[in-house]
């Protein structure tokens, strides 16, 4: 009874209103060392530095190292058939085969933190951050043997990694200051020519928050885009001058080591 007498308009205190707490919107933003690299005869490989800046970020959780960068560049997709050979007879022949489609023809991935630590692997997998997140799709319809396409799909992350065209580094992104970050991707000799796409991704002790990216243009220069373009355009006609330069070629060649 002695609760009914209090005032009518009373409220208890642990059902007090309480004003809403701001949520936390980091944001950020990226940029390039070059937007174009120009591909020639003595084209040995390149390096590619993406550099960022984080903005209200929690200055708690900068100091604790709870935030998390991963960037990953992306060369120009196509479909990719993987062919297993078996022996018959002594004979080596492509007996299987999967096509894919969109492949990277080119992928390098670099975190401040080794891939595990950074985000789930449900959330890795999303986003196809590091080598083995990434999802492969095949043209042909789902025939049940899911174990016969992960073989082929894992033989593709193989030769693209042992050819150098597939790499993930940890450790080669770090923040040079508490909201400034550096992230150093090495390229390939044979990096593919084409549209490739940097992005980088921003975590929160475990959690994605945004993505943000950019374009990388890889262009050939000197006589080695000369003779593409002409290739593109002229198709039949480097078709044919191919072949008599290389019939000029063995005729000369036969000249020059002919026996008396």
């Amino acid at each position: 009874m002695a609760l009914l007498a209090g005032p009518a308009n009373a409220q208890p205190a642990d059902t007090a209103p309480r004003a809403e707490q701001p949520l936390q919107t980091e944001t950020f933003e990226i940029g390039l060392s070059t937007e174009t690299i120009a591909v020639g005869a003595n084209f040995g490989g390149a390096r590619l530095v993406v550099f960022g800046a984080l903005d209200n970020a929690d200055q708690r959780l900068l100091r604790q190292g709870r935030y998390d960068i991963a960037v990953i560049l992306e060369g120009p997709r196509r479909d990719l058939v993987v062919r297993e050979k078996s022996r018959v007879f002594g004979i080596w022949i492509n007996s299987r085969s999967e096509r894919f489609r969109a492949v990277p023809q080119s992928y390098s991935a670099a975190a401040t933190r080794p891939l595990r630590d950074i985000a789930s692997a449900e959330t890795l997998r999303q986003f196809g951050i590091g080598i083995e997140n990434l999802a492969f799709s095949p043209l042909r319809p789902p025939t049940g043997l899911l174990d016969e396409r992960a073989d082929f799909s894992g033989a593709l992350r193989r030769l693209k990694t042992q050819s150098g065209l597939f790499a993930d580094e940890v450790g080669t992104v770090e923040f040079v200051s508490p909201t400034l970050f550096r992230a150093n991707l090495v390229l390939p000799a044979d990096l593919p020519v084409g549209r490739h796409v940097a992005r980088a991704f921003l975590f929160r002790e475990g959690v994605y928050l945004r993505e943000r990216d950019e374009d990388v243009w890889v262009l050939k220069t000197g006589i080695e885009s000369r003779i593409s373009a002409f290739a593109a355009e002229n198709g039949v006609l480097y078709g044919v001058l191919a072949v008599f330069v290389a019939i000029l070629t063995g005729w000369l060649g036969r000249l020059a080591f002919k026996r008396d």
